[in-house]
């Protein structure tokens, strides 16, 4: 990811009204399907097709962004990722439905050509992964358990800069937040579960490397 020249205002400063994906794929979908004049395209035009009021979606993408070949491998994508999800999970304790982000996360750019390899690369493992989604144990994501969920991916963001020079472990939370937004999204607490794990692991991984 890249900074244009150009700066905008600050984020959170739109009213547009997104569909929230209701799965991997549909995310991924509509990801393909996010365009701008020139060869690039800034995270604002990202959360203005995904929105910027439900926590799952951007949880889901932040993850993605992380997993991902040709993306998460840059030096410094774990840091920047962990602000946003700093940022997002912060807001979503203090109550805040509509999530502000700041404007040098929101100008940050990738090329679409990169993106839409990614995208045609986790497709088919997207169209597998949705197949097992469904509606259970929903106690886990409902509610008050929301913030539980919003509590760990906080923790996560925390570690992610210390990630940069652990080999891996930045994989390990992209992963965790990608269960994570997949769980918020599709209402399946067994995934939380998982992801309940799977930050543990990261947390392990992380004491490990510093011992």
């Amino acid at each position: 990811m890249s900074n244009p020249s150009q700066h905008e205002s600050e984020a959170g400063d739109t009213d547009i009204v997104a569909k929230e994906p209701e799965g991997l794929v549909e995310l991924l979908q509509l990801l393909a399907n996010t365009h701008e004049d020139g060869d690039s395209i800034r995270l604002r035009t990202v959360l203005d097709v995904i929105g910027r009021r439900s926590f799952g979606p951007m949880l889901l993408l932040a993850g993605l962004v992380t997993v991902a070949p040709l993306i998460g491998d840059i030096p410094g994508v774990p840091t920047l990722i962990g602000i946003f999800v700093f940022l997002i999970a912060l807001q979503l304790l203090l109550g805040r439905d509509h999530f502000w982000l700041p404007a040098f996360l929101l100008q940050r750019q990738i090329r679409q050509q990169t993106l839409h390899k990614v995208v045609v690369w986790m497709m088919p493992a997207a169209r597998f992964t949705d197949r097992f989604l469904r509606p259970r144990l929903s106690f886990l994501i409902n509610g008050g358990a929301r913030y539980g969920v919003a509590v760990l991916a906080l923790l996560v963001s925390l570690l992610m800069p210390m990630m940069e020079f652990i080999p891996f472990s930045a994989n390990a939370a992209g992963l965790t937040l990608t269960v994570f937004g997949l769980a918020l999204i599709t209402r399946d607490g067994l995934l939380a579960l998982i992801a309940f794990g799977l930050t543990g692991l990261s947390v392990g991984v992380i004491i490990w490397a510093l011992l």
